[in-house]
């Protein structure tokens, strides 16, 4: 997995793109959800950057696959090095925002986002009340 600068714009874009594939699937909503929350002005991370972060995300999970092929989306080691990234509370509660409008941008947000988004924001310190206070839409 490759590293990036504590609290980038790719940091927080990466952790993003976990939660865009962590249940599976890809959705078009969760492309369209960036584009209508002018998520890549809020990080400060060009489009065509982002979609780099998430294809190299992509890559690095594909290289950590195991012999059979299975990809273990939510490895916590992985979870923790990506989560560990990002430092500043501003930016954490940013992500964490952002990462639960993409979880449930198709309709529904499935039992293994929801487990990521618990495990983000216990291991952040972060609760919904800041989540309220500081993006309360």
């Amino acid at each position: 997995m490759r590293h990036y600068s504590t609290n980038s714009p790719e940091a927080m874009a990466r952790i993003l793109a976990m939660f865009m594939v962590t249940d599976g699937n890809m959705d078009p909503r969760e492309l369209e959800l960036l584009e209508k929350l002018h998520v890549y002005h809020l990080i400060s991370l060009p489009r065509k950057q982002f979609a780099q972060v998430f294809r190299d995300f992509c890559d690095d999970i594909s290289d950590e696959a195991g012999e059979d092929g299975a990809i273990q989306l939510l490895e916590r080691e992985r979870v923790d090095n990506l989560l560990a990234e990002v430092t500043d509370r501003r930016k954490r509660i940013l992500t964490c925002v952002l990462a639960m409008d993409i979880a449930k941008s198709d309709g529904t947000i499935s039992d293994s986002e929801m487990a990521l988004l618990s495990y983000q924001m216990k291991s952040w310190g972060v609760t919904l009340e800041d989540l309220e206070r500081e993006f309360a839409r």
